[in-house]
C-alpha cells in the first residue's frame, strides 16, 4: 500500500556548455546507459520544420503565445534569441514528469541552466562541461566545419562569457578526454540519483 506523500519525485541533471564542449555526446552517452531518464522538451516560437511535431521535438507556439505564456509564469527559463524568437522550458510537463518519479535531463544555456537549479535546489544537479582551453575549442569548432570563420569567431566569444558562470555550477567536468569525461558525469549522476533513493 503507498500514499500520494511517500511516492520517490524525480530528480533534475542540468547540463549546460560553451557550444563544441561535448555536451550532447556525453548525455546521448548518459540517456543510453542510465535507464529511465527524460529528455525535457522545450518550447519555440518558430514553425515546425520537415517532420517536426508538436510534443516531441518542440512545443511549437507563436510569438504572441510564447509571450502570453512568459507573462502567466509558465516558463523555467525563456530566451529570446532574437526578436519574436522564443525558445523556452514549460514548467507543468517538467513538474509532471518529476510527480511520477522520472528524472529529467535538460541541455541548456548557462542562464537557463542557473535559473533552473534556482527553481529546484537539492533536488538538482548542475552539471558544466568545460573545453580544456579556448584554443582547444577554437580547434574543435574549425574541425567541425559547420561555422564559417566569424562564426567560429563569435561562438568563442560566448564561450568565454558562458566560461564564466562555471562556478554556478554543483559540478564541472574538463572533457580533455571524451572517455573519461563521460566516465566522470556518469559517476556524478549515478551518485546523485541514488543518494536520492535514501
Amino acid at each position: 500500500m503507498s500514499c500520494k506523500c511517500c511516492v520517490m519525485k524525480g530528480k533534475v541533471l542540468i547540463f549546460s556548455a560553451p557550444s563544441g564542449s561535448g555536451k550532447s555526446t556525453i548525455i546521448e552517452y548518459l540517456l543510453s546507459v542510465i535507464p529511465g531518464l527524460k529528455f525535457s522538451i522545450s518550447a519555440t516560437s518558430r514553425k515546425p520544420r520537415g517532420t517536426e511535431r508538436d510534443g516531441v521535438e518542440y512545443y511549437f507556439f507563436t510569438p504572441e503565445e510564447f509571450k502570453t505564456r512568459i507573462a502567466a509564469g509558465e516558463f523555467l527559463e525563456y530566451e529570446e534569441v532574437y526578436p519574436g524568437r522564443f525558445y523556452g522550458t514549460l514548467r507543468a510537463p517538467v513538474d509532471d514528469m518529476l510527480n511520477k518519479g522520472i528524472n529529467v535531463v535538460f541541455d541548456v544555456d548557462v542562464i537557463g541552466g542557473c535559473n533552473i537549479k534556482n527553481v529546484y535546489g537539492d533536488r538538482a544537479l548542475s552539471i558544466f562541461i568545460k573545453p580544456p582551453s579556448v584554443e582547444e575549442l577554437r580547434r574543435r569548432l574549425v574541425m567541425r566545419g559547420t561555422d564559417a570563420p566569424e562564426a567560429v569567431e563569435q561562438r568563442l566569444a560566448k564561450a568565454e562569457y558562458e566560461l564564466t558562470f562555471a562556478d554556478k555550477f554543483d559540478c564541472i567536468i574538463v572533457n580533455d578526454s571524451l572517455e573519461e569525461a563521460k566516465r566522470q558525469v556518469f559517476d556524478n549522476v549515478n551518485s546523485f540519483l541514488q543518494a536520492s533513493k535514501n
